[in-house]
């Protein structure tokens, strides 16, 4: 019994040290809630420390048999300036457009989310050049932090990696770990344009401009020669996507990432560098595992105790038995036991308590689409007040109010409150069960409702929309959510409506004065 409380509370302070305070305040409420239901401490010590079901679970397996691997590989992939790389294609791509230092940020975190996986990481890498360059072009600076930090979240939803949580996922759905990648791509690529679709309406509406054309490098000749540093991601997705395990796939791309690195001279590892990105693989790896490991503590309190079906009771009464209210509770809980907890800690928490509530109660629902949706509400905690640590690594950059950047990420990212439901009532989107005309008629309509809800959000379209105007465009945006023909046609007549007001009748008057 003594070595147990000692080594649960190693663990709770190795997590203080590297990771901190949140993640144990949430996983001591479990511990007291365990106390509090008449276990006693010998069965929670037992539970936590001495079998599969607390610190040594399936959280930690993961880490150490997957996880750390692709830690390594970020942290080579790191000193080969790769993400510089990334910022610089994303220049050469939309550096020139309008706001276009707000879309450099926007598709380099992007890029930078396959390999990083972590919000604040991503926020502080790629937001120490990105950051400055919008405040410069006329951004304020809370604005420009929260671009950067709703971005750079995205990279925990960015296949391959997704913050590390798709290899916990394959584990805990039982899915094949390709599978799951392939049924990350488009709600990603849906959260990425719809952040890139408000970043544009907001430079529009304030007349933000694009970077001079001669600070913009070349996309073809950049591409032409630093191209060669996209080979450990391509070596990684297809030695995934022709059967390798991830852990071999994993190591091919390490070894990828030490042969790109020796072509050029800003790239090449030395022993040095070598050895900094084994050490800074490993600091990684023990906050990962550290936060694996209390989340272990939770799951283990969740199989003590049967919380997670009290909870699910609990929900099910207060929405009325209505799907819709209790994806909607189910949103709330999910982003309070997010607030402040990492990655891969998280999703444990999402996939142990909430997963099983959707399934509850809602039957019928695609276990993988649940996991994704909890999945996601967990991560946008990370710019949701008041944590919001993403949000504060941005404004720590810019110099801003930290609480108004969350609210103000927390705006730009409102696709990530809206893909989720998607999943539920749509699975089609994870390309679960679906065909080509299926995929190409939801990737219209949830483009379209993106457009719709961004620009009723940022009130701008071609030039400012009046209140009504507003609250049809997210309308008729929201209405497209909703999988069906009906709801769809709805959305796109009411969409077609305020594009007329907009463009239609500005040229109709301008034909009229000429």
């Amino acid at each position: 019994m003594i070595i147990g409380i000692i080594g649960v509370l190693i663990v709770a302070e190795v997590c203080r040290r590297v990771v901190g305070i949140p993640i144990l305040v949430v996983a001591s409420g479990f511990v007291i809630y365990a106390f509090a239901a008449g276990y006693s401490i010998n069965r929670i010590i037992y539970t936590l420390f001495y079998t599969l079901d607390g610190v040594i679970g399936t959280p930690i397996g993961v880490c150490s048999t997957f996880i750390v691997l692709f830690i390594i590989l970020g942290s080579f992939l790191e000193k080969t300036n790769i993400g510089t790389f990334f910022i610089d294609i994303a220049n050469s791509i939309a550096g020139r457009a309008i706001g276009g230092p707000a879309k450099v940020a926007v598709i380099s975190s992007a890029l930078e989310g396959m390999y990083s996986g972590s919000s604040v990481a991503n926020t502080v890498g790629s937001g120490s050049v990105t950051i400055p360059v919008m405040k410069k072009t006329g951004y304020d600076k809370d604005f420009a932090a929260a671009v950067e930090a709703a971005a750079s979240t995205g990279g925990q939803i960015m296949p391959p990696i997704m913050g590390a949580a798709a290899f916990l996922m394959a584990e805990m759905t039982d899915t094949p770990y390709s599978l799951i990648v392939v049924a990350a791509i488009f709600p990603a690529l849906l959260y990425f344009s719809g952040i890139f679709l408000m970043v544009h309406f907001e430079a529009k509406k304030t007349g933000l401009k694009g970077l001079p054309k001669e600070s913009i490098p070349n996309f073809f000749k950049l591409l032409f020669r630093k191209g060669y540093l996209f080979l450990p991601i391509i070596v990684l997705i297809t030695t995934m996507s022709i059967g390798y395990t991830a852990s071999r796939a994993a190591c091919l791309a390490i070894l990828a990432s030490i042969i790109v690195s020796m072509f050029r001279k800003d790239t090449r590892l030395t022993p040095k560098t070598f050895v900094e990105a084994l050490e800074s693989g490993a600091k990684n790896t023990i906050g990962v595992a550290s936060a694996c490991a209390i989340a272990g503590i939770i799951v283990g309190i969740v199989s003590l105790t049967g919380i997670g079906l009290k909870l699910a009771d609990g929900l099910l009464l207060l929405s009325g038995g209505i799907d819709i209210i209790a994806l909607f509770l189910t949103m709330i809980a999910c982003i309070i036991l997010g607030m402040g907890v990492p990655t891969t800690a998280n999703y444990v928490i999402m996939a142990t308590i909430t997963a099983p509530i959707i399934l509850k109660l809602i039957p019928g629902t695609p276990v993988l689409a649940a996991h994704f949706f909890v999945f996601y509400f967990g991560i946008v905690a990370d710019i949701t007040p008041p944590v919001a640590l993403a949000a504060y690594a941005g404004a720590a950059i810019s110099g801003g109010n930290p609480l108004r950047t969350g609210v103000i990420a927390t705006r730009l990212a409102i696709t990530a409150f809206i893909i989720p439901y998607m999943f539920v009532l749509n699975p089609q989107m994870l390309l679960i069960d679906t065909s080509f005309i299926q995929v190409v008629q939801f990737t219209i309509t949830s483009l379209i409702g993106m457009f719709s809800i961004a620009c009723g959000l940022e009130g701008f379209m071609q030039r400012k929309l009046q209140w009504w105007q507003r609250i049809i465009a997210v309308g008729a945006g929201l209405l497209m959510i909703e999988p069906k023909l009906t709801t769809d046609l709805i959305g796109i007549a009411l969409i077609a409506v305020i594009v007329f007001l907009q463009y239609g009748l500005k040229e109709k008057k301008r034909g009229a004065t000429v």
